[in-house]
């Protein structure tokens, strides 16, 4: 263990002001944040610089930056921090004080997620969930969560991430959109609507990489991923999407695949901030990819 020289230390409250600060963006935000007054924080953060010695910030009127010195303090402070929360949220969950939180993606837990969790809590009762659907990749220790499930190609700052499952994009359409057709040219699927999720602009890349021209596709936009699916089901248009999201979709007829875009980095991943995993979150981990296991047989 690292002997620790206090005496050397800057007082705690000025560097939480000042990683406050540096991650806000500004005085004002950073006492929002630690419920304090502007001028509380202001002076912690000069009284920090006196006691280095260093400039940390350039003020210009209201607004503020930081000096290269600053930014590497406030890098360092906020890993610190970081990994004290983890730690303190990890004892938190082993004495059953708080529910085990994990951030995804909306319709990751609609899809895939909620009709297997019953599974888990059979075989775990003793651990509770909060869920929390968002379509952002959120920071996780902001957001106050222990795990995350994300979707991309695994490589994503700040964060420790294992491969859960494939998910190979698809084209799929409603068969009564398709007039009974499993298969279509690059000019049938053309020539039909489609649907595009408003929050998911590299679907248009996509599409591209198929060698369609999305400026010339038809298409209904929607606010989020689980309106466009359903919108999908509907025969609204075709869409793309993750096939890990619609395989019982597709074994039920209610959607046909017409097209697959493989790429081998793309999946579903679960992620955690760097340190100890609580043993909570271990088995849930587990049993995530034990269900994969399942899916992919």
């Amino acid at each position: 263990m690292h002997d620790i020289n206090w005496r050397r230390m800057p007082a705690l409250t000025a560097l939480r002001a000042f990683e406050a600060t540096a991650r806000t963006g500004g005085f004002s935000a950073a006492s929002r944040v630690l419920n304090v007054t502007h001028a509380a924080v202001a002076q912690q953060v000069r009284a920090l610089e006196e006691a280095l010695d260093v400039v940390l910030v350039w003020r210009d009127g209201r607004n503020l930056r930081l000096t290269g010195e600053g930014e590497k303090l406030a890098a360092a402070l906020n890993d610190g921090f970081g990994m004290i929360e983890a730690a303190l949220a990890a004892l938190q969950i082993q004495k059953g004080e708080r529910p085990l939180t994990v951030t995804l993606p909306p319709a990751f837990a609609a899809e895939w997620l909620m009709p297997r969790l019953s599974r888990f809590w059979k075989r775990h009762p003793d651990v509770p969930l909060s869920l929390l659907p968002d379509p952002r990749v959120v920071d996780l220790r902001h957001e106050g969560a222990v795990l995350g499930i994300r979707f991309g190609d695994g490589r994503w700052n700040d964060v420790v991430s294992e491969f859960l499952t494939a998910a190979p994009q698809i084209v799929v359409g409603a068969p009564e959109l398709l007039g009974g057709r499993t298969k279509l040219s690059l000019r049938e699927m053309s020539m039909l609507p489609w649907i595009r999720e408003r929050d998911w602009p590299e679907q248009m890349q996509l599409l591209e990489s198929i060698g369609l021209k999305p400026t010339g596709l038809r298409f209904t936009d929607f606010p989020n991923e689980e309106l466009a699916l359903s919108a999908a089901r509907e025969g609204i248009g075709l869409h793309l999407e993750s096939e890990a999201l619609v395989k019982d979709d597709l074994a039920n007829g209610w959607l046909v695949k017409i097209h697959e875009l493989r790429d081998e980095c793309l999946g579903y991943y679960i992620v955690w901030p760097p340190g100890p995993v609580p043993k909570a979150a271990q088995v849930f981990i587990d049993w995530l990819k034990s269900e994969a296991w399942i899916g992919d047989t």
